[in-house]
């Protein structure tokens, strides 16, 4: 593939070129126009390598083969991680259109290097070399995975197969961009603008602040309802207007599916194009195909899994629904409920059963001294301290960077903070690990934590509800996942890990939001720093559990339709994947979907990239075992106890994919996880059961 050859530009002209992870990445200094050039003379450079890799012979050592061939792509990984990044959380035209220009013959490179036969020889000959008796065992683990990576994706196919294979490859990183672009495009074009609150009436007064600064910041007056999420869950959790949470729910659950950001046609073509890569490659299903390399193993094993969840949860979200309704017909509303009536009045119920709503607690929960206190958290945990790190450039004001501290003194990552909602970030929260440093080489971890939380506006600071505090830890145990990496490859370290394993430390961290020495540290009321009260936090704990079976239904729901669609859905029997996904997402909702739902036709973490969590969705739950289990030591042990937190740190997360996950978790434990924990605390087991 070759790319269009924009004007020459230099390293002197482009920073993309002068990346250095030793260095702080010149953020400001990036623009659209640096993007095509510096990818083409990289991609030039990494075919050069991989030319001279293919065509090396004499000994094979581990620096000639395997670092041979993480370094073929290192410098191009890096910038393509910069780029991808921008193209998140502050696109433009220009970004968008260089990116998409860029992505597929990057994609083509990654398949064309697991095709090479030259390079495929290179590594068996290191295999059946002395010097493979030799390496230490993460070197002999890499050169393992390698192998058995390069066979997954193709290596030993027929010339026509690699050649179709690349040919999916390339199509795939092609339509799973555009579905991403598509679904923020059709997450901005949605507004509704009202001149005053009577259709609001119901939102508490954060809500209604933000809505206004919403207005205000495009020049408007009165209150303007977007489906940013802030936006979004406040109106169909606390809207008293049963016709505008149908309409705000019916445009958010038909996002893109229609009109000029239709994701339909992607949807069957990306799809298609995983079914027969999986069939090619010769795997039953592209779930097998996937899952071979994580801890499930194969699609099987991971719908058996969910199975055995869903048989504890499946009739306690039955009772829950039922209350639900009673209550509500009780209350005057009209049954049966609909889709967007259910939020509203598990909210309502919530309240009444335990005088405690998500927004009790938001005046508590200022976001300057969540993050501080999360920052804190950590640093008893691990013995290393965050600073800030004014030295690093961003891409918008709003973001801040930060360090982390090792306790011998050394900073070990840096990482940036960008939490706010804007047009051209997408939704949602993530942590993106831009650079995994290797132990006695150049450079930091570096990292970035991002989400779409509710934003500050002229009256107020910005403020948390619960799930917000809940995600802010969640994306901050990914981050010091990444951030604690000190794994000898570079290809094993940070979150590189199996994606059925890579959940465990970002929700384990979410534990700590639900206790009241952790909350001590840091909550405090935005106007009267009066400490949250404990009648509240006792009240919190008790509905902590409240319809913890519909929502684990609804998670199920969301694996089950993955591993269906990837599994036994095929586009050449005919139908429509977005009424396939209807169906079994009615199965597992406490009410039926109307026609128009069409969640798929949104749903990034399926289809925004080749894999993703594809085939995987059901990791989630998978993680949530293993975390439930884990922090039971730390419970018992103490929370804040180093010595637990130090073997969590030294010997699961600063470890990466060195080392079988299984053993890791065992390891850490002591013996192999159990399902009870979890079951128990979402109260589908009692204590004496467990």
């Amino acid at each position: 593939m070759v790319l269009v050859s924009p004007p020459s530009m230099t390293a002197e002209t482009n920073p993309l070129l002068t990346l250095h992870p030793e260095h702080p990445v010149p953020f400001a200094d990036i623009r659209g126009e640096h993007i095509e050039p510096a990818v083409r003379a990289l991609l030039e450079r990494s075919y050069g390598a991989l030319a001279a890799l293919e065509a090396s012979t004499g000994p094979r050592t581990y620096e000639n083969t395997l670092r041979a061939l993480e370094l073929l792509t290192e410098d191009l990984d890096f910038v393509m991680s910069v780029i991808s990044h921008l193209e998140s959380v502050a696109t433009t035209p220009l970004i968008r259109e260089a990116y998409a220009a860029v992505q597929p013959a990057v994609s083509e490179l990654g398949s064309r290097i697991v095709l090479s036969e030259g390079v495929y020889r290179v590594l068996a000959e290191l295999a059946k070399s002395d010097a493979a008796s030799r390496l230490d065992p993460v070197q002999k683990r890499f050169l393992d995975k390698t192998l058995a990576s390069f066979r997954r994706h193709g290596a030993e196919l027929p010339k026509e197969g690699k050649e179709r294979l690349l040919a999916l490859d390339v199509e795939l990183g092609r339509v799973t961009l555009k579905f991403s672009q598509n679904v923020l495009d059709a997450t901005n074009a949605f507004e509704l603008l009202l001149p005053d609150a009577t259709r609001l009436a119901g939102l508490p007064e954060t809500a209604l602040a933000m809505l206004r600064a919403s207005a205000s910041d495009k020049g408007l007056s009165g209150y303007r309802v977007t489906l940013a999420a802030p936006s979004y869950m406040a109106v169909v959790t606390f809207a008293d207007d049963a016709a505008l949470r149908s309409e705000v729910y019916a445009a958010f659950n038909g996002r893109a599916a229609s009109g000029a950001f239709d994701n339909r046609p992607l949807l069957q073509s990306i799809l298609e194009l995983r079914r027969e890569k999986a069939e090619l490659l010769g795997y039953a299903t592209f779930a097998d195909l996937v899952l071979e390399d994580r801890m499930a193993k194969n699609g099987p094993t991971a719908r058996a899994f969910l199975a055995t969840v869903r048989e504890k949860a499946a009739a306690a979200a039955r009772r829950e629904h039922a209350e639900l309704v009673a209550f509500a017909k009780e209350s005057g509303a009209a049954t049966p409920l609909e889709p967007s009536d259910v939020a509203y009045w598990a909210e309502k119920l919530r309240k009444a059963r335990f005088d405690f709503d998500d927004e009790m607690l938001r005046p508590y929960l200022p976001l300057d001294r969540a993050l501080a206190g999360a920052f804190d958290i950590v640093g008893r945990l691990y013995g290393i301290t965050i600073e800030p790190a004014p030295e690093l450039t961003t891409w918008d004001p709003s973001v801040t960077g930060h360090r982390v501290r090792e306790p011998d003194g050394r900073v070990g990552a840096v990482f940036y903070v960008d939490v706010f909602p804007r047009e051209n970030k997408r939704d949602g929260a993530w942590m993106h690990g831009l650079w995994t440093a290797v132990p006695g080489e150049a450079g930091k971890n570096v990292e970035v934590l991002a989400g779409n939380f509710t934003p500050p506006t002229a009256e107020r600071p910005a403020l948390l509800n619960h799930r917000e505090l809940e995600t802010l830890f969640h994306e901050l145990g990914h981050l010091m996942h990444h951030a604690a990496s000190q794994v000898p490859v570079r290809s094993l370290g940070g979150t590189a890990v199996a994606w059925d394993f890579v959940e465990l430390p970002s929700q384990i961290m979410e534990n700590w939001c639900w206790e009241k020495t952790a909350l001590d540290l840091f909550a405090r009321h935005y106007e009267t720093n009066e400490p949250v009260p404990e009648a509240l936090v006792a009240r919190m704990r008790r509905a902590r559990t409240f319809r913890a079976a519909t929502l684990a239904m609804r998670q199920l729901g969301f694996a089950e339709l993955d591993l269906s669609l990837h599994m036994e859905w095929d586009a050449r029997q005919g139908g429509d994947p977005v009424a396939h996904a209807r169906g079994i997402l009615s199965e597992h909702s406490p009410v039926s979907l109307p026609e128009e739902h069409a969640l798929l036709a949104s749903f990034s973490h399926l289809f925004s990239s080749p894999v993703g969590y594809a085939a995987g969705y059901y990791s989630y739950k998978w993680a949530e075992v293993l975390e439930a289990d884990a922090f039971g030591r730390f419970a018992r042990e103490g929370l804040f106890d180093r010595g637990v937190g130090q073997a969590f740190r030294g010997g699961l997360l600063a470890r990466g994919d060195s080392e079988d996950p299984a053993v890791l978790v065992h390891e850490f434990l002591g013996r192999e996880p159990n399902i009870d924990a979890l079951l128990t605390r979402e109260g589908l087991l009692s204590p004496e059961a467990a």
